[in-house]
């Protein structure tokens, strides 16, 4: 149980062994710069050039060597069935909603709001506790807080 600095993280397919685990939730897996205490009791400063969208099974490298798997946590969400599965989805899209796509199944994360209107549309929902791993989007790995994808003809 000592302090690390984590700096750069990898991504799942360069993990290699991990000495420590750490679980969390959608919100907390958005981060540049926070302590963070591992499942094992590790304390990890971590400290990123840039505001990083952590997805499960990316690991902190720490300075010392040590790498810290990050787990996505359990977290209160909202399976979403119905007979149109992609028309939900558009709904859900219109919305900016972040949201995990299944076979036969939508999650999202458990907003009153959007199961109000998703009710309205046709939607069957459960409250369902999960780890939570939404689609990252078609302009890159993970998410930003602005809509600034690509260079527009405005710009010079």
């Amino acid at each position: 149980m000592h302090d690390e600095l984590a700096q750069t993280v990898l991504r799942a397919a360069e993990a290699g062994q991990v000495a420590d685990r750490i679980s969390l939730d959608y919100e907390a897996r958005f981060l540049r710069r926070k302590v963070l205490t591992a499942d094992g009791g590790t304390r990890v400063l971590v400290d990123l050039e840039s505001t990083t969208s952590l997805e499960d099974g990316d690991v902190l490298a720490c300075d010392s060597g040590a790498r810290i798997a990050v787990r996505a946590a359990p977290e209160p969400l909202l399976r979403v069935t119905g007979p149109n599965l992609a028309r939900l989805a558009w709904h859900i899209g219109n919305r900016h909603t972040p949201c995990q796509v299944g076979d036969d199944h939508l999650l999202i994360r458990n907003d009153p709001v959007i199961a109000h209107m998703l009710g309205h549309v046709g939607a069957a929902l459960e409250e369902i506790t999960a780890p939570f791993t939404p689609e990252g989007g078609a302009y890159g790995h993970g998410r930003t807080h602005s809509h600034e994808h690509v260079a527009t003809a405005h710009e010079h």
